[in-house]
């Protein structure tokens, strides 16, 4: 008994001195990393909503585990998100891209085939001193941590750098000379596939969204806000880009044009962003 306590303390420790030590190296890399605090927490039905951190422009949400699909509904007035929500209990980040104001957060459970039920709803009221703070920090759809090999390049080739329009072209230079836009991979990926950052840097190609959900990261862990727009490009082109905002101007950067892959010359239609 006494061993299998000191075994279990020993793990324990263990696993502290892995958190310190990620949270050690969040705050040398300068991260903005999204966190679970616990001080503010609401909860309805089979959903909890951890909204301790909203002024900084993200929710953490989880439900109850299960092994049925899942679905999270952001919604302010005249604007809605539909998230996929992992069934194993853990929170994840959600963007309040939309800004200050008030919203509404569902969750939809997988009844049968494509239909789904309400299990939980929570309204909250924004308010963000700094409504680009959102586009800081990582989510669903730009997703990284202190460990992501592009974020720990992206410290390396920007070190000592301070200007915001500085950062914005060594990132923009660096993912043109080193990545290649994926042909292969846009013709035979499956509908509803989030970006692979990961995957995009180890094959050091990828499809739009690969490389614009890539391009954000680096910027967002530099202290540059960078959107990671979907939307559509020419004759309805279902296409992804990104949009920094550099000193307090936006700057268009689509990787997928400029490795051309398409065309730079065409309309661009914004969809959704995050």
């Amino acid at each position: 008994m006494i061993a299998r306590m000191g075994k279990t303390r020993f793990i324990v420790c263990a696993t502290l001195v892995l958190v310190v030590c990620a949270a050690l190296i969040a705050v040398a890399l300068g991260l903005n990393l999204p966190e679970a605090t616990g001080k503010t927490v609401k909860k309805d039905g089979k959903m909890t909503v951890d909204c301790s951190n909203m002024s900084e422009g993200y929710l953490m949400v989880k439900a109850k585990k299960t092994s049925k699909r899942l679905k999270l509904q952001i919604a302010t007035s005249g604007a809605k998100l539909n998230y996929d929500l992992n069934s194993d209990g853990e929170y994840e980040v959600f963007p309040l891209q939309f800004g200050s104001g008030k919203y509404q957060v569902s969750l939809f459970e997988n009844v049968s085939g494509k239909k789904y039920s309400k299990e939980g709803t929570v309204k909250l009221n924004v308010k963000m001193p700094d409504e680009l703070s959102c586009f800081l920090y990582p989510n669903q759809y730009v997703s990284y941590d202190e460990n992501t090999a592009c974020v720990q390049e992206a410290q390396k080739i920007c070190e000592g750098v301070t200007n915001q329009e500085e950062i914005f072209d060594i990132v923009r230079k660096y993912v043109m000379k080193n990545f290649n836009y994926d042909y292969i991979k846009s013709v035979t990926v499956k509908p509803g596939l989030l970006p692979q950052i990961d995957e995009c840097w180890k094959n050091k190609m990828g499809i739009c969204q690969d490389l614009s959900a890539l391009t954000c990261a680096m910027l967002r862990s530099q202290g540059v806000p960078a959107r990671l727009v979907i939307g559509t490009v020419g004759s309805n082109t279902y296409h992804a880009w990104v949009v920094a905002v550099v000193n307090g101007d936006n700057r268009f950067f689509d990787p997928t044009a400029e490795m051309n892959a398409s065309s730079k010359n065409e309309q661009y239609s914004t969809e959704r962003y995050y």
